[in-house]
């Protein structure tokens, strides 16, 4: 069984703005590097889980989205880090219904899980939000940390 460290985005990884879509707009948040490699370095998959409700509200599209993802997992590449995958919601109970992805549920979890054939005791969700914290909880996520980067 593999261990993971589950990294939120906005408010984690990147200053969180409103509704970040573009390259020009998205700042890393100190230290994230240096977080991930020490991750890393200890065995973890690294894998993004992040609630995108700007696509739902069409402030931006899955494409714009996926261009700056594939540009952000780049980024940590040219770092030596691996992103093992970006999960991602498009849905707001307002504009789409309900949904087992978007956090607090915990469907993006329990999907690496399965495809990564993790143990979810063993392993680590960093969020800045008690959505975040919640989502892992009622995965069995093993440490569940919320940091406060503003």
């Amino acid at each position: 069984m593999n261990k993971a460290v589950f990294l939120d985005r906005d408010g984690v990884i990147n200053i969180e703005k409103n509704y970040v879509y573009k390259i020009e707009d998205f700042e890393f948040i100190d230290g994230i590097f240096d977080l991930c490699k020490k991750y890393q370095q200890e065995g973890y998959l690294l894998i993004v889980i992040t609630n995108q409700a700007g696509i739902a509200r069409g402030y931006y599209t899955e494409e714009q989205f996926r261009v700056l993802t594939d540009w952000m997992v780049k980024k940590f590449e040219e770092q030596g880090i691996s992103i093992a995958k970006v999960y991602f919601c498009p849905h707001h109970p307002d504009f789409t219904g309900e949904c087992e992805c978007r956090k607090p549920n915990p469907g993006m979890i329990l999907q690496a899980a399965k495809e990564f054939k993790l143990d979810l005791s063993k392993s680590i969700l960093i969020g800045d939000k008690m959505s975040d914290i919640e989502a892992g909880e009622r995965a069995g996520v093993g440490t569940n940390i919320v940091i406060k980067t503003r």
